[in-house]
């Protein structure tokens, strides 16, 4: 037993959750949402942070979304950035199942567009998820820090892509992405972060 699959074991079952992870499964898309444990984190997180406005970059089949909405303050809103429409519309029926479905807002298309468009209609948010392709990750980074309200909580997830990121052998275009994430997050005198290796790496920071 790993010490993941320990701390995951002190939990009961998450109905929301396991319906959500059997609807990914059954329309085969990719087995890649946050881990349990993390999960758990981005509730607690936005909770503690008084979130009101979330921005989630990549939704797939609404398991992290629904994670960050129950954490969000009444009134709340998740606004997911999804560039697949399919897995936006799955998104959307986990989320309503879990009864969260008036607290999230769909943006479909390529991301990077969607945040410059957010940018300049003048939105911020109060927390953000970054979890989708890799290569993106430094962009993201700082399209969250100029969307950001003082005090936003960004959150990136799989910052240690299965061991590749700290392989020196490895230096394919996701891996020098992550890598530079990782060392932004690290170092950018406008974060307060720390990074955490458990399951697959789970990058967090706060805008000072």
């Amino acid at each position: 037993m790993t010490d993941e699959q320990y701390v995951d074991g002190l939990y009961g079952e998450d109905q929301d959750l396991v319906r959500t992870k059997k609807g990914i499964a059954e329309r085969d898309m990719p087995d890649i949402s946050i881990a349990d444990g993390y999960g758990r984190l981005l509730t607690m997180l936005a909770k503690m942070n008084g979130a009101k406005t979330a921005l989630e970059i990549g939704a797939l089949g609404g398991y992290s979304g629904i994670c960050i909405a129950r954490g969000l303050a009444e009134g709340g809103l998740l606004t997911s950035l999804e560039l697949k429409a399919e897995y936006a519309e799955v998104a959307k029926v986990h989320m309503t199942e879990a009864g969260l479905g008036d607290a999230v807002e769909y943006i479909i298309g390529d991301a990077r567009e969607s945040l410059v468009k957010l940018q300049e209609e003048g939105r911020t948010f109060d927390f953000f998820f970054i979890d989708a392709d890799k290569e993106g990750y430094p962009v993201y980074l700082e399209h969250a820090i100029a969307l950001s309200n003082p005090g936003a909580v960004i959150i990136g997830d799989n910052i240690l892509l299965r061991g590749r990121t700290t392989d020196p052998a490895k230096e394919g275009p996701s891996v020098k992405a992550v890598r530079s994430f990782n060392q932004q997050i690290a170092s950018d005198e406008r974060l307060m972060s720390t990074v955490l290796p458990g399951y697959d790496g789970l990058a967090i920071a706060i805008v000072k």
